[in-house]
Order: C-alpha cells, then sequence, then structure tokens
C-alpha cells in the first residue's frame, strides 16, 4: 500500500470539505525546513492551518490525539515560516485546525489547538 498517495487522498478529501463549507484553500502541503502543514486556507478574517489526520480504527488511539505536542509545535513553526514569506500581517487572527478522518466520517475541529511559541 502507497501510504504518501492515500495520504494525499484524505488530504485531498479534507481540501474538499473545507472549500465546500466556505474556506479558501491557498495551499495545500505547504513544505518548508520546519515540517508540513497539510492545508492553509481563508476562513472568514482567519488565516488558517489544517493538519488532516486520518485512522482506520480506534485501536491505536484517536486520529485527533495523533497531533501530539510536537506536532504542534512543528506545525506553529511552520505557520511563522508561511507568513513571513507571503508577508502576512503579525496582528492577522490565525487558527489551527484538525480534520479527523476516522473509521469513514470526517470530523472537522475548529481551534483544535493553540499556537505554540518558539520558547
Amino acid at each position: 500500500m502507497n501510504y504518501r498517495k492515500q495520504g494525499n487522498d484524505f488530504e485531498q478529501l479534507a481540501a474538499d470539505y473545507l472549500k465546500n463549507n466556505g474556506m479558501k484553500i491557498l495551499k495545500q502541503n505547504f513544505y518548508c525546513k520546519m515540517g508540513e502543514v497539510d492545508i492553509v486556507g481563508k476562513d472568514g478574517d482567519y488565516l488558517v492551518f489544517v493538519e488532516v489526520k486520518y485512522r482506520k480504527n480506534k485501536r491505536t488511539g484517536s486520529a485527533v490525539e495523533a497531533v501530539n505536542y510536537n506536532k504542534k509545535r512543528k506545525i506553529s513553526r511552520c505557520a511563522d515560516v508561511y507568513m513571513m514569506m507571503n508577508h502576512v500581517s503579525s496582528d492577522t487572527s490565525v487558527r489551527f485546525d484538525v480534520v479527523a478522518i476516522e473509521e469513514g466520517h470526517l470530523s472537522h475541529f475548529k481551534n483544535a489547538f493553540e499556537y505554540i511559541p518558539i520558547c
């Protein structure tokens, strides 16, 4: 099984869901030296960084639980890089969401976690 292709398919499913629910998708798979953000979007006044997690079942834990402290920290660093590269104002409202796909169900958790500062 090609896990990267499967991941891309689920990320596209999440992007389509977010678009259909009013989010403008700015970038998919934003890579930088610090890591990767699956989806960057604009939802009203918010710049949104979205992590997409898939779990076939909950035997190894839920998809949301898979977004641990280290992953949140990496996403926060990538958000910093994205905003710097795209000249986004520091007073822009930013949100971190998680789209969890588990057992055939998609759930969107808005403001799933807070930004983790560098210090």
